[in-house]
């Protein structure tokens, strides 16, 4: 309902409020009032163990030409691929990511016009690969490494079905906004009414700091720790505020 001309100064003591919350707080405020309205920001999380990993991995071979490199990576990298296809990895989860050819330079060059001698080529191939059997990890990189893969690198966590969890978040920023949006209706005098909207924000996997090792078999190689994810959601409500009399 609209707010009468006599409780405008209750609103203006919301807008006052925060403002004075976010100024001795030395951070943004958390919550904007105009009149006849409140917007809050609320903030959740859920955590989660992650049940896949991606990881960057491939071939960096040089050679006197540019044909010789690229020859000597592509049948380096086949041989790679076919290991993680005998690992279990489906060709849906191998998928290329850089490739590139580039001259290699002398070490000893000390300048002069004629510039750097060009001592050879360095072809470098990666591919990204997505392991859903975390219990495999360990021994996935430490089979391709031994089939010649030289460069490993951007390993992450995730979820195969985030969803669930991410609602969870959403869920506890909702309860956020509405705990702040009522904190500040009652400070003000005056009553939080219905929602005008709601948009969000979402972060679906930060790695936790809290590490905890992973379980796997004594011969499974590479050793790695899988953690914990934090999903993180933010959602800006905007609510109606009502005067309290009648």
């Amino acid at each position: 309902m609209p707010v009468k001309p006599e409780d405008r100064m209750r609103i203006f003591n919301v807008v006052a409020m925060v403002a004075a919350l976010g100024a001795g707080a030395g951070a943004p405020a958390l919550a904007q009032a105009d009149e006849g309205h409140i917007t809050v920001t609320g903030n959740g999380s859920a955590e989660a163990v992650p049940d896949m990993a991606s990881v960057s991995l491939g071939v960096v071979t040089e050679a006197a030409t540019a044909a010789e490199a690229m020859a000597a990576n592509s049948a380096a990298l086949a041989e790679v691929m076919a290991t993680l296809t005998g690992a279990g990895i489906e060709a849906r989860d191998i998928q290329t990511s850089g490739l590139s050819l580039n001259p290699a330079y002398e070490d000893n060059y000390q300048g002069g016009p004629e510039g750097p001698k060009v001592r050879g080529f360095i072809a470098q191939n990666n591919v990204t690969v997505r392991v859903r059997a975390l219990d495999s990890l360990g021994g996935v990189l430490d089979a391709a490494v031994g089939q010649g893969a030289n460069n490993l690198h951007g390993l992450t966590f995730g979820l195969q079905e985030p969803e669930p969890k991410m609602d969870d978040a959403r869920r506890d920023a909702i309860a956020d906004a509405r705990r702040k949006a009522e904190l500040y209706a009652l400070a003000a005098g005056v009553t939080l009414g219905e929602v005008v909207s709601i948009s969000e924000q979402v972060d679906y996997g930060v790695p936790m700091p809290e590490m905890r090792a992973a379980s796997f078999a004594k011969d499974s190689g590479v050793p790695v720790a899988e953690g914990e994810l934090s999903l993180n959601a933010s959602v800006t409500v905007v609510y109606e505020l009502d005067d309290t009399d009648d």
